[in-house]
């Protein structure tokens, strides 16, 4: 089993279920809101008035949809709140009537979860999971290479029987995630069953894990020699991870690229801005505008990494930070893009995190693509549009080792467009001709 086959893991995607985030975000752990509460800074009145200056500081309706802002924070602090849960009904209550979905309150344990995707770490000892469909056992997928897992010999297709002398017979995989994370530095025992080998037990000490975002192989595609690239998200180590890929895919001499970011649910600007400048060497790549109206031009900056022929995959789950890539490719005529019409969010968030340990997700600016296109509730619309019927979506989604094969219909089109099949590529009306690599 390859990494390519394992990356929609539940382990990885429990992740993104769990931070509830569709996104670009600006940053994370900005700092906290002053409040002007007489109280303790974790009360939970101070808290609800921290999540209201945040909002009134930055977010991008200055009319907060036609709300008296001031008098909603009046009405706010009139009211006794006698534990955190209330002032959190109170806060999410206030929110949403600024009828933004992407404004949004995060309790400490799902901010944690964001924090987790956004920064592309976790803690805990390094193991991808998966239930086998016939025995129904936990087996690990994938053990991430350099984690206390892989050091201490555990492998894929490994059982895992019991954590902490506690058995998985019938543990779902979240239960199981959820007792395998925990504090770095502290102890775990896994039993591992593997072959016919009596189950032993496997001590482990947690640590901080960097999750992998970027997947890459080459593929044969007749004459064609393909970089073929899985982009997940985008967290803090994203832009790392893609330049180690595409160098890497360099030095294999691939003479084309195809960058699937189907189901990619956005993450940090920043990292969609450094991806795409390893892309494009001139050209805006996105443009953001806040509430008074200030815009800010993100551009590429002579740092291509390759100039070969591009492809791009995406679907109706490429959101935020994928469109912006995509757009930033598309409208610099640098790729085609290939698939269904993405998601359609064009806002950006910042992060916040307040003093009880919960935090927020507040919208600040309006993005739009190179051409000034505003995506938003439209999505980018492919060059060559390919949709999937349920059936073709159904195997992708329960078979993710067929994800860049020849039961991909998206992924053979990419490469019909790269080998000038039914296709033309807007730079000259032609594809053009595969060379060697630079």
């Amino acid at each position: 089993m390859n990494r390519l086959s394992t990356f929609r893991s539940v382990w990885q995607h429990q992740v993104l279920r769990g931070a509830m985030f569709t996104g670009a975000i600006f940053a994370t752990l900005l700092p906290l809101a002053a409040s002007s509460i007489a109280a303790s800074k974790d009360s939970p009145k101070a808290i609800v008035d921290e999540a209201w200056q945040i909002v009134n500081r930055e977010y991008v309706d200055g009319t907060f949809n036609r709300l008296d802002w001031q008098k909603t924070r009046m009405e706010l602090l009139k009211r006794n709140y006698k534990n955190r849960q209330e002032a959190y009904v109170a806060i999410r209550s206030t929110l949403k009537k600024l009828g933004d979905p992407y404004t949004r309150f995060l309790d400490p344990q799902q901010f944690q979860s964001l924090n987790n995707q956004t920064s592309g770490e976790m803690s805990g000892v390094g193991i991808k999971l998966e239930a086998n469909p016939r025995t129904q056992q936990l087996v690990v997928a994938e053990a991430i290479d350099n984690s206390p897992a892989s050091r201490a010999g555990i492998k894929a297709g490994d059982a895992i029987v019991a954590i902490d002398g506690k058995s998985t017979k019938n543990m779902t995989l979240e239960g199981a995630i959820s007792l395998i994370r925990g504090e770095v530095g502290k102890s775990i025992t896994l039993k591992i069953a593997r072959g016919a080998k009596s189950p032993f037990d496997v001590p482990l000490i947690r640590a901080q894990i960097e999750v992998s975002s970027v997947f890459s192989e080459v593929k044969k595609e007749g004459a064609l020699k393909v970089g073929y690239i899985r982009l997940a998200e985008f967290s803090s180590h994203s832009s790392e991870q893609m330049q180690k890929a595409i160098k890497d895919l360099n030095r294999q001499q691939v003479n084309a690229y195809v960058l699937d970011m189907r189901g990619n649910p956005g993450g940090l600007l920043q990292a969609s801005v450094e991806i795409a400048r390893m892309w494009l060497d001139n050209g805006t790549i996105v443009k953001t505008v806040d509430r008074k109206g200030g815009n800010e031009n993100f551009r590429a900056v002579q740092g291509a990494l390759t100039q070969l022929p591009m492809a791009v995959l995406v679907d109706g789950n490429s959101a935020s930070a994928s469109e912006i890539l995509a757009g930033a490719l598309k409208d610099n005529r640098r790729a085609q893009i290939v698939g269904a019409q993405t998601f359609g969010k064009a806002l950006v968030q910042s992060v916040h995190s307040l003093s009880d340990g919960s935090g927020m997700a507040v919208t600040v600016a309006h993005y739009y693509t190179p051409n000034g296109t505003d995506i938003g509730h439209k999505g980018i619309t492919p060059d060559v549009k390919v949709d999937l019927n349920s059936i073709e979506q159904k195997n992708l989604a329960e078979s993710p080792s067929l994800l860049g094969s020849t039961q991909d219909p998206q992924y053979q089109r990419a490469i019909s467009v790269l080998q000038g099949k039914n296709a033309t590529t807007p730079n000259s009306g032609k594809v053009p001709a595969v060379s060697s690599n630079r």
